[in-house]
């Protein structure tokens, strides 16, 4: 997603340095991480067929604005917030997310027979699947697109997302295989066989994903090093085409594609879209009428409280202290258990979201967000399950400090906090600051905030004391954000080391995936030992504020994947 932060969980994660960290979920204006909780429960709503009635709205456009440019269209080389929205929208996977959030049959007609290992899926793709050409959508089009994303001429970003899912991935990745070796087959034009590395729980997730989305093998071809460079050398088979991009420019346009199977349910005409980069100059385009939504950020969002547009959405993005336990291969006082503790619940997140964020942000007292996966045996939800794990207490966490000083053979500590340099980031950490140094005597706090990309330095130099961090679920599985702390992950960076975490997460992504009950128990298991020696220090599950006018209707919001989806979504009478 845009600058490489949040949303960028996956397999086999110790195999990529650390990118998905920080304060900008302080600080950013109109983009960001997924955002969820669905818009409406009626995804089987009227069809474009109904607009004569008297709910609907004849003229059937939205004008809606981005934050950034399309970086690219090609589904292979994606990495960014807004080229998954667009994406989202103009192609399709096997699967795509409904307005609940749940995976609906999309390219794939049926859902797929899985051999009795587990491992091997066969999909038969809709028959009346075709591109924006009129060409039929092929399984040789998956296959196509898979092998392009997996090969190291590519260098495809997320190629990783295959690494340890599809069968052969990890070795073509390291060039120890060629791309033919992936473990996807086309059986025939409309039969998809998918070898799977091992069983994965949540692989059917993964098939919504944009580079999990077929591409048209003659049309790419065709094209050449054209292909995907404007909306002209594109061909499409989602809900609605892209027009009048160039490629670089800060506007396109949706139009309804008319040879998408599913047409009937797609009750938009158009959708204009502008880049728009200051939140003053959307907020201005809102109030007149220009524009029917648009996100909120830091002070606006808290000037505009009190009106009656304003909706605020839970993303699956958690935001915590990272402790740094050792540092130039020396241990420091954040090594000791008892130090980590009592900061962990010395400062109130309640205060701090209701005060400094004012966007619905929620305290976070667990690592996996609230809404994010469900028990499979009751379902119930991770986080509701879990409980509240590490709680803002200024009592014990006076305690716990005292204790660790005393372990330490010292009298007071000074700890820096390592963060970005916008206002919010600011701002947050002088919240932090005061907040810790009231409630743990003789502990003084300095400030350090710098540009994201120092930060990003300092954090794989693991140059830091306490450092701000996030991370954003690319899929619906706790995994997605228990794994970045194993020892050896390359995301963890901060001398965290549990035997039995590191244990527990090597069973979770192995010899447990057959077994989703006992699978599930060792997560939670796992999650409690993070919290319980306070690995890290959870701070809020964000949500987004957001002005969107009363007669929009239905635009899907997800807390994975890509952050809307527009293929319901409609203009009621107003």
């Amino acid at each position: 997603m845009l600058f490489k932060v949040l949303q960028i969980g996956g397999m086999n994660m110790k195999k990529r340095n650390v990118v998905g960290l920080l304060g900008i979920a302080l600080t950013s204006t109109l983009v960001l991480a997924a955002c969820g909780g669905g818009s409406s429960s009626d995804s089987g709503s009227k069809s474009s067929s109904d607009k004569g009635s008297s709910k609907v709205a004849d003229k059937q456009t939205l004008n809606l604005i981005e934050s950034a440019e399309i970086p690219t269209m090609d589904t292979v080389m994606n990495t960014d917030a807004v080229g998954s929205v667009v994406m989202n929208n103009v192609f399709e996977g096997l699967y795509r997310q409904d307005l609940k959030n749940n995976n609906e049959l999309a390219m794939a007609a049926e859902e797929p027979k899985v051999s009795e290992d587990g491992l091997t899926y066969t999909f038969k793709i809709r028959e009346d699947a075709n591109w924006s050409n009129g060409d039929p959508v092929t399984s040789g089009d998956f296959v196509y697109a898979w092998q392009r994303l997996v090969d190291p001429a590519t260098a495809a970003p997320y190629s990783y997302m295959m690494d340890g899912v599809i069968a052969n991935a990890t070795e073509i990745i390291a060039g120890e295989k060629p791309a033919t070796d992936l473990g996807v087959k086309a059986i025939d034009d409309k039969t998809l066989e998918v070898k799977l590395a091992s069983e994965v729980p949540y692989f059917k997730g993964l098939l919504g994903l944009s580079m999990y989305y077929p591409q048209n093998e003659k049309f790419a071809k065709e094209k050449g090093e054209s292909y995907a460079k404007n909306s002209d050398n594109l061909v499409y088979n989602g809900p609605f085409t892209l027009t009048k991009w160039d490629g670089t420019g800060l506007n396109w346009v949706y139009k309804k594609n008319d040879t998408y199977w599913d047409k009937k349910a797609v009750k938009l005409d158009s959708i204009n879209v502008d880049v728009v980069k200051e939140t003053s100059t959307a907020l201005n385009l809102y109030d007149n009428d220009s524009i029917d939504r648009m996100l909120l950020s830091g002070d606006y969002a808290q000037q505009r409280q009190d009106d009656a547009d304003l909706k605020k959405l839970p993303t699956s993005s958690v935001f915590w202290f990272k402790f740094n336990q050792k540092r130039s291969d020396k241990e420091t006082p954040l090594a000791n258990e008892n130090i980590r503790k009592a900061i962990a619940m010395s400062y109130d997140k309640k205060a701090y979201a209701d005060t400094v964020l004012q966007n619905g942000s929620v305290p976070a007292n667990g690592m996996v967000p609230e809404g994010l996966a469900k028990d499979p045996k009751n379902d119930k939800d991770f986080r509701k399950e879990n409980g509240n794990l590490l709680e803002y207490n200024k009592k014990q966490a006076k305690e716990y400090w005292e204790k660790g000083l005393k372990e330490l053979g010292v009298d007071k500590l000074e700890l820096e906090i390592l963060s970005d340099d916008t206002e919010n980031a600011k701002k947050s950490s002088e919240f932090m600051q005061g907040q810790m140094e009231a409630n743990l005597p003789n502990l003084k706090i300095k400030l350090k905030n710098v540009p994201f990309k120092v930060r990003l330095d300092l954090n794989d130099k693991q140059d830091y004391d306490i450092q701000v961090a996030g991370w954003g679920a690319d899929f619906a599985d706790p995994i997605n954000f228990l794994e970045l702390f194993q020892t050896e992950n390359g995301n963890n960076k901060s001398g965290f080391s549990n035997a039995e975490y590191d244990a527990l997460l090597e069973k979770i992504q192995t010899t447990s995936l057959s077994d989703p009950e006992k699978r599930w128990d060792e997560m939670l298991k796992a999650e409690k030992i993070l919290m319980d020696t306070a690995g890290i220090a959870p701070i809020y599950q964000r949500y987004n504020s957001v002005l969107q006018k009363p007669y929009v209707k239905d635009i899907g919001v997800h807390l994975v994947g890509a952050d809307y989806t527009y293929k319901w979504a409609y203009v009621e009478s107003h």
